[in-house]
């Protein structure tokens, strides 16, 4: 309240200084930024004022962008205040320009802007028409998504992400044939998936060869189940790939803010050890909403593994700890992560020929502040115990050229790194700590992929030991998922947050055993670890054995 209270204050004296700027573009663009972030303060009648002010200048200076940009806004306002027609001619005005000067960073703003109107109306058929155009649109930007709207502030989150999940809630609405386009529903929020990675990354990032996640499970492991749930504003949509089947779906009647809710106090209860009572009770919720309604075709199904690409603030918590009442989730089934319906072309693991570079650091360097890491040593010697040919760069040793050289010199399949390290939701502060200095995710993949004779081949199973994702931030796995992307990886094991050091030298030593000793696929192998760590009176709390999550190729 008291800073709306100083920002209408401030309203008068912005008001006053825009009045005296000469007419120029920048003198126009300031106007109508104004007037948009002024939406919850200022009426409706008095933004429509400065907009159509600024539409008028905009003719008087010839500025077509501009004129097209003060329609358009315009329109919007007529939006909020029901006048629908009104908001769909002056929206169609300012799209008709922002075609013509082929200027796809404004007229995507404006085709969303004609889908919602038209829906509003009832008009399904063409709102979907509309918000498969501004999604097109976007699509042609991918490249320049970071400069959308370089002259208007933008928001990803406001202005890019919202289109997606209203297209998919069009989708489900439709009433058609009576059956939504699961297919077109799911690679609508694979797309936002990927613009979510560029705007990450700041650029267009990839541009992998992958295969159709759902090809590899009818073809190859027909033990495997894909969930793709969808959080909507108010459902909840859960798609589900059975091998050999077509895609279903389940609605379940819960809104996107209650999920959210439901999400967030899990992760904060979680990784507090006392709190197992509750994180049983809110992972209760999510299991009654995600599995609970496929369980007896799972059960028939006889599969084994769950593949969730999950969406949201989903992906910010161990599906593993889903609880049905009696048991965890993984003590059903294996489960792992993918970042989308696209993977790296899986190859089952094999401990032949077998090759790890091992990194990692117990003494921290004086400039951080982290906690030091006394079991990584033992960590890293559980490797090569197991009889795995291993490069190990221990503490001083661990530096960023060490690395970048070391890993050159043969194509090693596993690239084990027992370090702190942080994803974000930001590129900028999503790192892994060597000896020398913070290894950021874009320098990842200058550093781990081999230039060796196998070049081509990525790595087979990279691991993250020690890192976590970063506090309060509800989009930081877009830092793991960006991380396992930019490292070339096949598989990423890595942690959502931070445990004792003596719990991950447990969990990672009992998954190399499993992995190589057992023969089992990748997933499996955490699920043994996880499973052998929850019947351990020392590990069994889920903030000790829940929070190591299997990305990419689980077999």
């Amino acid at each position: 309240m008291e800073k709306t209270a100083d920002a209408k204050a401030l309203i008068p004296i912005i008001q006053s200084q825009l009045a005296s700027l000469p007419v120029n573009r920048s003198s126009i663009y300031a106007k109508m930024n104004f007037a948009r972030s002024s939406k919850n303060i200022l009426p409706p009648e008095d933004i429509a004022r400065i907009l159509a002010q600024s539409w008028q200048q905009a003719q008087s200076i010839n500025d077509r962008l501009a004129q097209s940009y003060a329609l358009g806004s315009l329109g919007e306002i007529y939006e909020q205040t029901k006048q629908w027609q009104e908001a769909q001619e002056l929206t169609e005005k300012a799209l008709l320009i922002a075609q013509e000067l082929v200027a796809s960073d404004v007229a995507y703003l404006w085709q969303w802007q004609l889908g919602r109107l038209l829906k509003i109306q009832g008009n399904l058929k063409s709102a979907i028409a509309f918000y498969d155009a501004a999604i097109n649109t976007l699509q042609s930007l991918r490249s320049d998504l970071v400069a959308v709207n370089r002259d208007v502030q933008f928001n990803f989150r406001d202005s890019v992400e919202p289109i997606y999940r209203q297209s998919v809630e069009l989708l489900f609405q439709e009433k058609g044939e009576g059956k939504p386009d699961l297919d077109k529903a799911r690679k609508l929020i694979e797309a936002l998936q990927v613009a979510e990675l560029d705007n990450f990354f700041r650029e267009a990032c990839i541009n992998n060869k992958f295969v159709i996640i759902d090809e590899v499970v009818d073809r190859n492991y027909p033990n495997s189940a894909i969930f793709y749930p969808v959080i909507l504003e108010n459902q909840l949509e859960i798609i589900l790939k059975l091998p050999n089947k077509p895609l279903s779906h389940k609605t379940v009647l819960v809104s996107a803010q209650e999920v959210d809710q439901v999400i967030m106090q899990l992760r904060a209860d979680i990784v507090q050890p006392e709190r197992t009572k509750k994180v049983k009770a809110l992972s209760q919720k999510l299991y009654n909403w995600l599995i609970q309604p496929y369980e007896a075709e799972l059960k028939v199904s006889g599969v084994n593994t769950l593949v969730f690409i999950p969406d949201g603030f989903l992906r910010n918590i161990p599906m593993a700890v889903l609880y049905d009442g009696q048991e965890y989730l993984v003590e059903k089934y294996a489960i792992a992560l993918s970042p989308g319906l696209q993977i790296f072309t899986p190859q089952p693991f094999t401990s032949v020929y077998l090759t790890a570079l091992t990194g990692g650091l117990s003494e921290i360097p004086k400039n951080e502040r982290f906690a030091p890491l006394p079991n990584v040593k033992n960590e890293l010697n559980q490797i090569q115990a197991l009889g795995i040919k291993t490069t190990t760069l221990f503490n001083e040793n661990f530096i960023s050229t060490k690395l970048g050289k070391t890993i050159n010199d043969q194509p090693y399949r596993i690239v084990h790194l027992a370090t702190h390290g942080k994803f974000s939701s930001k590129a900028k502060e999503t790192f892994i700590l060597a000896y020398d200095k913070r290894i950021y995710v874009d320098e990842l993949d200058t550093l781990l992929k081999s230039r060796g004779q196998n070049s081509t081949e990525p790595v087979e199973l990279l691991v993250l030991s020690a890192c976590e994702t970063a506090t309060g931030d509800n989009r930081a796995t877009l830092g793991l998922a960006g991380v396992a992307i930019k490292a070339g990886a096949r598989s990423t094991l890595a942690s959502l947050w931070n445990i004792n050091d003596d719990s991950t030298s447990f969990l990672i030593g009992e998954f190399y055993y499993q992995l190589i000793t057992a023969k089992v696929t990748k997933a499996e192998a955490l699920r043994q670890a996880q499973i052998k760590m929850l019947k351990n009176d020392n590990y069994s709390r889920p903030s000790q054995w829940s929070p190591y999550v299997m990305v990419g190729n689980w077999v």
